[in-house]
């Protein structure tokens, strides 16, 4: 998903960034502006793009329930889906029911209002409303003077306002018939909830969740200087965690559906009173909800507010703690936290905190500032891919470098045993009782298979398999392809190793093992994987066996 980050004081050269964040965790890392039409890491798109219908729906592999990382599954009324486009980037893709927008001028205009307040300027503004001419003037001309002077500095073609440097995501639309879709940066590390509420590990230390607190705040800070007071249903669900372990805010909760205008799709125990009153959201109800966001952080169970305040008031501070942090936080600290989330959390608005106290009271709390994020989460550090092979892939290449397991499943079936020819010579004596029943075993994994019934795949392959007779390449290739869709990467990786080692030359062997090391977020060595595949299949196509 893609998130805002916390303002930076100063613009600092990148190598001078680049230390400072390795030196001080809590410096946020900010890049350069590019240019208009530039990306800071490709050179080529802008960061913000019109994506077609088709490319999502690729991305998503046909917005598969397999890609859904909205945290209700599916029973969330905006589905989230994860993807990878072509150059294989991970993207978020938020799809709103058709009746969320179902006038794509509004759609249109909720991303303009979103983008100018995100300081993109003008002139990125433009693209989205490249379908609406006739009417795109009337609404720049009731807005040019304000957005100029305050966003792009009365120029338009100057986009890098300083706004634009808290914004590290890359963002964009689709808006198609009826398809309503926002894209978003993905962010790969879960959600705060995630790990505050359902860990598995180790839970998150005192001092990231400080940290956490502080982000969030500067986060809201800039969004409320620039003009966009209003966040959406802020809560633990979307607070998200980058590659490297840093808190991020997610942008969806930038923009609500013009249709049901809900604000808040979270329990009604947690929602700011005022909106209960009268259905409105404002710049004091964020506040209330950073204040509940507070209570999650200090407690690590979602407290209701109103439970909370009694403990407060009791001056039972300890019982509201996380017991799993006993003994390894400061009351001092907590005694802070605690008196903060309070005043977020006051029944009249006007008695609450604004963005810029919540920046002041947490930003002295910060400890451990050389630590980073991704150490106190308890995550392996990110490492850069290699890059992806210049050179044109092949179907199965491109299919594996999108982890798209339909499209590999397709090939797989399509190919058959063609490359299997010259992997067992097997002489006449060898056509016993027992060989027959292995290869009826095969043809029923291979009917299943087919039949996407990859349990009853597993179980006829590896009859297959343990037998012994007869050694295939290619059932290795399809039983690592079930593993996969099984959610067990570690066996699929196994069994494209076997296959490897039957046909050592293979690019599918490869392949294959480039996508169960990407699924075992082992990144760096699934792109080294899909490389040497790539140039196998090349070396073959001079005159060799196919892939």
């Amino acid at each position: 998903m893609g998130c805002c980050e916390s303002k930076v004081s100063e613009k600092q050269p990148e190598k001078l960034q680049t230390q400072a964040h390795a030196n001080n965790s809590r410096t946020p890392t900010h890049h350069p502006n590019p240019s208009p039409g530039s990306d800071p890491e490709t050179g080529g798109a802008p960061p913000f793009s019109e994506f077609s219908f088709s490319d999502l729906k690729a991305a998503t592999n046909n917005f598969s329930s397999d890609f859904i990382v909205s945290e209700s599954g599916e029973k969330a009324p905006n589905l989230v889906y994860k993807g990878r486009l072509q150059n294989r980037r991970w993207i978020a893709v938020k799809k709103f029911t058709k009746m969320a927008w179902p006038d794509p001028k509004q759609f249109a205009v909720s991303l303009f209002m979103l983008l100018a307040s995100l300081g993109l300027g003008l002139l990125v503004v433009l693209v989205v409303f490249n379908r609406f001419v006739k009417w795109v003037c009337e609404i720049l001309c009731g807005f040019l003077n304000f957005w100029a002077s305050a966003f792009v500095g009365g120029s338009l073609g100057c986009w890098e306002a300083e706004a634009s440097e808290a914004c590290e995501f890359k963002f964009g639309y689709c808006c198609d018939g009826d398809e309503r879709l926002l894209v978003a940066e993905y962010m790969p590390t879960d959600t705060l909830a995630k790990h505050l509420f359902h860990w598995e590990n180790q839970t998150i230390e005192w001092a990231m969740r400080l940290r956490v607190g502080l982000y969030i705040a500067e986060a809201l800070d800039y969004c409320s200087t620039e003009g966009r007071p209003l966040y959406h249903d802020l809560n633990a669900y979307r607070v998200l965690f980058d590659e490297d372990g840093d808190p991020r805010l997610s942008c969806f909760g930038l923009m609500r559906n013009s249709r049901d205008g809900k604000s808040y799709s979270t329990n009604l125990a947690y929602t700011p009173p005022e909106y209960l009153r009268n259905g409105r959201v404002t710049p004091e109800s964020v506040i209330y909800s950073f204040g509940t966001v507070l209570l999650d952080l200090l407690s690590g169970k979602h407290i209701p507010p109103s439970h909370a305040l009694d403990m407060i008031r009791g001056k039972n501070i300890i019982l509201l703690m996380d017991s799993h942090l006993e003994g390894k936080f400061s009351t001092e600290e907590a005694t802070v936290v605690v008196n903060l989330a309070s005043q977020c959390l006051q029944y009249e608005p006007r008695e609450r905190p604004n963005t810029k106290d919540l920046v002041a009271t947490l930003a002295p709390l910060q400890t451990k500032p050389e630590v980073p994020s991704y150490v106190m989460l308890g995550i392996p550090k990110h490492e850069e891919a290699p890059a992806t092979p210049q050179r044109p892939l092949s179907a199965m290449g491109e299919a594996c470098s999108r982890m798209d397991l339909t499209a590999i499943h397709q090939i797989l079936v399509m190919t058959h045993y063609r490359d299997d020819e010259g992997t067992n010579e097997l002489s006449f004596q060898e056509w016993t009782q027992q060989m027959r029943d292995m290869l009826e075993a095969r043809k029923r994994g291979d009917f299943a298979f087919r039949d996407k019934d990859f349990k009853t795949a597993i179980d006829c392959y590896s009859q297959f398999i343990d037998v012994g007779t007869m050694v295939s390449p290619t059932v290795f290739a399809r039983r690592s392809l079930c593993y996969l869709l099984n959610e067990q990467p570690d066996a699929a990786l196994r069994d494209a190793m076997q296959a490897q080692c039957v046909y050592p030359d293979w690019p599918t062997a490869f392949y294959m093992q480039s996508v169960a090391l990407a699924k075992l977020d082992m990144h760096k060595d699934a792109t080294d994987m899909l490389n040497e595949a790539t140039a196998l299949e090349e070396k073959r196509q001079r005159g060799g066996r196919g892939s």
